[in-house]
C-alpha cells in the first residue's frame, strides 16, 4: 500500500535532489531558512491557489509551496494513508471529515463558496442550449463521480430538477441514461467538454471561468435549482510548519485572499467588511517558525 501511495503523490513534489556536496540542511534564501508548505487542494482550486501562493510569497519570501491538486476524495484518502501535507483544502466538508483524524479541527475554516453551471462546447451546433436538453435522447453528458464533491453536487442539482415539477416526469432517469462517463475530478469533466468529447458537463462557475476563451459556453442554473459548494481548509495535525500553515489559512480569509478568489469566479466566504486583516501585510506580527 505504501508503494502505491508513494507513486500516487510523487508527481507533485517540487523539490529537486541536492547536488553532490550540497548541504543537508534546510534550503536557504539570502541566508535565511526557506519553508516549503505542502498543500493538498481540490482540483478546482488549481489556478487560483497558485495565484494565492504567489501573493503570499510576495509578502513572505521565505515561504514556497508544493501543491498536490486532485479530487478531494483522493486527497483525503492520501492523507489518511500517511501522505505528508501541511494544509488540506477540500471542495466539501464531507472529505474534510473523512480526513478528520489527521486534521487540527480548530484550524478548519470555510474560505470560499462556488456554484454549479452547465458547460457546453462553444459551437453553433451545440446540442444543449437549456437545462431541459440534458434529458434529450442522445446527448452525451459527463459528470464527476458521485464520490467527488462536484459529482455529489451535480446529483443534488439533477434531483432538484427531477422533483420540482418544471421538467419532464422522467427527467432524472433520462439524464442518467445520457451520462457517458463519470470522471475522477471536476477538471476532467471540463476537459472532455473543451475537447468536444461530450455535449455537456456540470462543473463549478470557477471552472468555466478558467477555460480558454471561446472553448466553452455556459447554460446557467438558476438559484432555486443550484447547489452551493463550500470549501473548507485546515492544517494537518502533523504539519512540520504549523505557524506558516496557519498564516496561509489566514491569508485565504483576508481581504487580499478573498479578492483573488472572487476574481477567479468563486463566491466570497465572508462579506467584505468581515474579511480578516490582510495577512500578507509586512506588519503581520505572528510568531515565525
Amino acid at each position: 500500500m505504501r508503494g502505491v501511495l508513494a507513486g500516487a503523490i510523487v508527481g507533485f513534489l517540487l523539490a529537486a535532489p541536492a547536488p553532490p556536496g550540497a548541504s543537508a540542511g534546510p534550503p536557504q534564501r539570502n541566508g535565511r531558512a526557506e519553508t516549503t508548505l505542502t498543500v493538498f487542494a481540490a482540483a478546482s482550486l488549481n489556478e487560483v491557489f497558485r495565484k494565492e501562493a504567489e501573493a503570499f510569497h510576495g509578502a513572505h519570501p521565505g515561504t514556497t509551496f508544493a501543491f498536490n491538486f486532485a479530487g478531494s476524495q483522493q486527497l483525503a484518502q492520501q492523507i489518511v494513508l500517511g501522505a505528508r501535507a501541511d494544509v488540506f483544502a477540500s471542495a466539501d466538508m464531507r472529505q474534510m471529515h473523512a480526513a478528520a483524524p489527521l486534521i487540527d479541527s480548530t484550524s478548519v475554516r470555510v474560505f470560499a463558496r462556488n456554484r454549479l453551471v452547465v458547460v457546453v462546447p462553444s459551437s453553433p451546433d451545440r446540442r444543449v442550449r437549456r437545462l431541459s436538453d440534458l434529458a434529450s435522447p442522445g446527448v452525451r453528458l459527463v459528470l464527476a463521480a458521485r464520490a467527488v464533491p462536484a459529482g455529489d453536487y451535480a446529483q443534488q442539482f439533477i434531483g432538484k430538477c427531477a422533483s420540482g415539477g418544471e421538467f419532464r416526469d422522467d427527467f432524472g432517469s433520462a439524464v442518467a441514461r445520457n451520462v457517458v462517463s463519470y470522471e475522477e475530478n471536476v477538471r476532467a469533466v471540463l476537459a472532455k467538454v473543451v475537447l468536444a468529447e461530450a455535449d455537456a458537463g456540470i462543473v463549478y462557475v470557477s471552472d468555466a471561468a478558467s477555460a480558454a476563451r471561446n472553448t466553452v459556453d455556459t447554460v446557467d442554473i438558476p438559484e432555486r435549482l443550484n447547489v452551493t459548494a463550500e470549501y473548507p481548509v485546515g492544517r494537518t495535525r502533523e504539519s512540520a510548519h504549523a505557524a506558516e500553515a496557519e498564516r496561509f489559512i489566514r491569508f485565504l480569509l483576508s481581504e487580499a485572499g478573498q479578492q483573488i478568489l472572487a476574481r477567479a469566479g468563486f463566491t466570497r466566504a465572508l462579506p467584505r467588511a468581515a474579511a480578516a486583516p490582510d495577512a500578507s501585510s509586512p506588519q503581520d506580527t505572528s510568531p515565525h517558525e
